[in-house]
């Protein structure tokens, strides 16, 4: 009897791995519903990976940075000129060609997590490239810059005047 219960646990294991190998192929793996496979908790992840020749940066969403700044645990920063108004929290401003030269007003951390937003998000994607291809590897671009954080009906303070 022993033997058939091995058996059936084998077959159990057997059917587990085609079953997730599938899934995998299907795009229904875990990494599809937004989980890291090494993660040790069930997290999920924002955005859209973005690949560069040095690295890559996530595109977000507006909905999914309101929820970021709900539990503001990163640094923003705007770098859109001229200046058209800011998002909540802003940590700094800093032109989106003049990130180098102003890399001191970011992070030491080049682990730390950073989020680039600009007035369209085509400023804010190249900065987001200066960073990675500057050795960061946690920086997200606001996809649609502030035109697409108010045309999600979020708040945008205007410039002082």
């Amino acid at each position: 009897m022993p033997s058939t219960r091995i058996n059936a646990s084998y077959f159990l294991i057997i059917a587990i791995g085609v079953t997730v190998a599938l899934m995998a192929l299907a795009g229904c793996g875990p990494e599809a519903a937004g989980v890291s496979p090494t993660s040790t908790a069930n997290v999920v992840s924002v955005g859209s990976r973005i690949e560069t020749p040095d690295g890559a940066y996530t595109n977000l969403k507006p909905s999914e940075l309101k929820q970021m700044l709900e539990n503001k645990s990163f640094f923003l920063v705007d770098v859109h000129t001229p200046h058209e108004g800011r998002l909540p929290k802003t940590d700094a401003r800093v032109v989106f060609d003049q990130v180098e030269q102003n890399i001191s007003t970011f992070p030491a951390d080049k682990g730390a997590q950073i989020v680039v937003t600009c007035q369209t998000g085509s400023m804010s994607a190249e900065a987001s490239k200066t960073l990675v291809r500057l050795g960061y590897t946690n920086v997200y671009n606001l996809d649609g810059g502030m035109v697409a954080w108010k045309a999600a009906g979020y708040e945008l303070i205007p410039e002082d005047r």
